[in-house]
């Protein structure tokens, strides 16, 4: 059985700050789509839900997954790191075999 991905409670924060400069509020989609450099590279947006989606939620913060991407993201953390090089939400992916130095390709 697959198991969803984790947001952590940092993800989710991030999140809530940037929904606190809109209107209406999005949630985060994030997506495996192919290419990049190492064959799969995950999308990551600001979206509305859709029908086939996973939504995961908490505090009213919403993450979601279409269909397609769940399998390449199970049991996956998604995360926000905020380092001096930047910050952005970033995918932990224990499907993933080998990676790209960009962070956001990987290889399965």
């Amino acid at each position: 059985m697959l198991l969803p991905p984790k947001v952590t409670d940092r993800a989710y924060a991030r999140l809530a700050e940037i929904n606190e400069t809109t209107d209406i509020p999005q949630a985060l989609r994030v997506a495996v789509d192919g290419g990049g450099c190492s064959g799969f590279q995950y999308e990551i947006k600001l979206d509305q839900p859709e029908s086939d989606d996973l939504v995961l939620e908490k505090n009213g913060q919403k993450v979601l997954v279409d269909s397609v991407s769940l399998p390449f993201l199970a049991d996956a953390v998604i995360d926000f790191s905020d380092e001096l090089i930047g910050a952005r939400f970033v995918i932990e992916n224990p499907n993933a075999t080998s990676s790209c130095g960009c962070g956001t390709s990987f290889s399965m």
